[in-house]
């Protein structure tokens, strides 16, 4: 499928989205929203991709949240309609089994950040810079962001970003718990595929598990969290790489996982 707002690529099982607005700061509006919603369906029905990667074009800015301009035409239900479909979006990107790394390289800001914080974790360049400045604006974050930071950073924490809309660095959001790594911007991308190939060659069926094991358990109490987690450890045993992976650890060599649910 052809794109005019990302750019869509596929390598060893690796994909790559980039947001590639870089003339306004890859700022979203409802166009790059539909589309980063086609890419996500297209690496969701894809079986040999086993990562996702997000990053934007140039070196400012990965997302610098939404197009302010189209603010002047909102009325309430107006902007109901684009929060929901941001949210769509933010949800479809969590929900994705497979993993996802944001590459932050530059400006996460407003949805840019929520887009960051929906992924399974980021790696940030020294140069990044992290914030929910809605509050600015006169608005609050609509795709997530109230829900979301709270959950990464702690709740008061979250409030101060928030009810101050300041930005903070990728060293701060690192130690904060937003971020988990920082890296130069041009070590960025070397760092996020060689942690991405290290994720690939691991059993697919058995990332599916833990990313769900690890999600739906976030938000149950602990004794409902150990049986997800039970649950999804039988599920391993649907797949031949599980009787794979026992085989080769016994036998000192390694590991090759098909994926699949059954030979």
């Amino acid at each position: 499928m052809a794109y005019n707002t990302i750019i869509f690529k596929i390598r060893d099982g690796i994909a790559t989205i980039t947001f590639n607005r870089p003339e306004i700061l890859n700022a979203l509006n409802a166009e790059a929203l539909k589309e980063f919603s086609n890419a996500l369906d297209e690496v969701n029905a894809n079986e040999g991709i086993r990562v996702l990667i997000l990053t934007g074009a140039g070196e400012k800015s990965f997302i610098a949240g939404a197009d302010i301009k189209q603010f002047l035409t909102f009325n309430p239900l107006k902007a109901k309609s684009f929060s929901e479909m941001g949210r769509s979006m933010m949800n479809k990107l969590r929900e994705l089994p497979i993993p996802v790394i944001a590459a932050v390289n530059g400006f996460a800001l407003g949805g840019g950040c929520e887009v960051a914080m929906a992924c399974d974790f980021i790696y940030a360049s020294e140069n990044a810079m992290f914030g929910l400045p809605e509050i600015t604006l006169g608005i609050i974050p609509g795709f997530g962001g109230t829900q979301r930071l709270p959950r990464l950073v702690g709740g008061s924490m979250a409030k101060e970003l928030i009810f101050t809309g300041k930005m903070i660095p990728a060293e701060e959001a690192k130690n904060m718990g937003l971020a988990n790594k920082v890296c130069s911007q041009e070590q960025l991308m070397d760092d996020v595929i060689k942690t991405a190939k290290t994720i690939a060659s691991k059993g697919k069926v058995s990332l599916r598990a833990a990313k769900q094991a690890i999600n739906n358990g976030m938000n149950v109490d602990l004794t409902t969290g150990f049986s997800i987690e039970i649950d999804a450890f039988a599920l391993c045993f649907t797949s031949p790489d599980a009787k794979e992976g026992a085989s080769a650890f016994l036998e000192k060599r390694t590991p090759y996982f098909k994926g699949s649910l059954k030979e």
